[in-house]
């Protein structure tokens, strides 16, 4: 059960959000285009990131640039 340690694990890298319109999922609440978030862990398809409530959520990468 790593994901309950995220939260206090360091930062592996930063990324900056690019946009915020999903197709499918409401992420416009939690994340703001021009924001650079904290990445906790990452897969082949998504960041966890620390968003905007302060919690780690997981997004596609499509939703941001390496900085």
């Amino acid at each position: 059960m790593l994901h309950l340690n995220w939260q206090e694990k360091g930062t592996v890298k930063k990324v900056k959000c690019i946009h915020a319109n999903a197709k499918k999922y409401i992420v416009n609440n939690v994340l703001t285009p021009g924001n650079v978030y904290d990445v906790k862990n990452e897969t082949d398809e998504f960041y966890f990131v620390v968003d905007n409530t302060g919690k780690v959520g997981g997004y596609y990468k499509e939703y941001f640039q390496e900085s």
